[in-house]
């Protein structure tokens, strides 16, 4: 079981349709989508947007048995676009997402592996709670997956944002983050110098993505490049998503949860690891919003 902790928001664009979104919720759905057992952690409002987010998981096999029914209303996120990247203007105040109760993650199951990040991993009241709750996981022998999913818009000093991302890194064994990710929290270094100083801090693999450049993954033993996928793009919604999605699908399928193995993949299980990734997040860029392909859309191999 994959359990998936944190925010789940509407995406609004410029004509006012609404659409399932937000980081984690988009990581647990590409999960479901490419057929992992796994369950969404995150408070979802009894509104409309409430009840769209829940039909809209349950028909891609999410779990929701540990979404708690918050009386809050649902996160927006208004989504504008510029040449089909996405930039984003958030309704946070008062809403479902941030109100966790140590109760309320008490009551989460175990799993072999647990990703977190985004807004819910930094925004209070919440995030104190959650990190408590990461810790836990981590004891307890769990892979911890993490992407920081940086907004600028909210996280307005980069010094608190880096401080922010780096108590994350501290638990988790996997890294993943943008290249934008990256520049706004260290300006001044170079991709592999951050990688190197996340390793250093106790990740055991970082993969940045790049855009048009590809992706690379870092690990104490290795690291390797791959090129990004060709794809007609539509949009950049959810893509960076479908990635963290395609990555922990591939190393679930080559039996790399448990921690100590991320340190043991060759050159060319990375390789395969990020192309896969990589994958998942071409197609999500050739469709419109954060729709993640299903397992029978990918081309058949071996």
């Amino acid at each position: 079981m994959f359990v998936v902790l944190g925010e789940a928001l509407v995406d609004i664009d410029a004509g006012g349709t609404a659409r399932p979104g937000g980081s984690p919720y988009n990581v647990a759905l590409g999960l479901a989508r490419l057929e992992q057992p796994v369950a969404l952690a995150g408070r979802l409002s009894g509104d409309e947007y409430g009840r769209l987010l829940r039909a809209h998981a349950l028909a891609s096999g999410v779990d929701l048995s540990w979404c708690p029914d918050a009386a809050e209303p649902t996160t927006t996120a208004r989504v504008h676009l510029a040449d089909g990247v996405a930039e984003y203007e958030f309704g946070i105040v008062g809403t479902a997402d941030f109100a966790w109760t140590e109760d309320e993650l008490a009551r989460l199951p175990d799993a072999a592996a647990v990703h977190f990040g985004s807004l819910a991993s930094w925004l209070p009241p919440g995030d104190a709670l959650i990190a408590e709750r990461i810790r836990r996981y981590r004891a307890a022998g769990a892979l911890i997956s993490y992407d920081p999913n940086v907004r600028p818009g909210l996280q307005r000093d980069p010094a608190q944002a880096r401080r922010q991302a780096e108590a994350a890194i501290v638990q988790a064994h996997l890294v993943k983050a943008s290249s934008d990710d990256v520049a706004y929290l260290y300006p001044d270094r170079t991709r592999d110098e951050v990688a190197q100083h996340w390793l250093g801090l106790g990740a055991e693999l970082v993969v940045v993505t790049a855009g048009s450049e590809g992706a690379f993954g870092v690990s104490r033993a290795r690291r390797v490049h791959r090129p990004a996928r060709p794809v007609e793009m539509v949009d950049t919604v959810g893509a960076g998503d479908a990635f963290t999605s395609g990555l922990l699908d591939a190393l679930a399928r080559h039996d790399a949860l448990p921690p100590d193995r991320l340190n043991e993949l060759t050159d060319v299980d990375l390789g395969v690891v990020l192309d896969a990734a990589a994958l998942v997040a071409a197609l999500t860029c050739g469709r419109a919003g954060a729709d993640p392909p299903r397992r029978a859309e990918l081309p058949r191999t071996g």
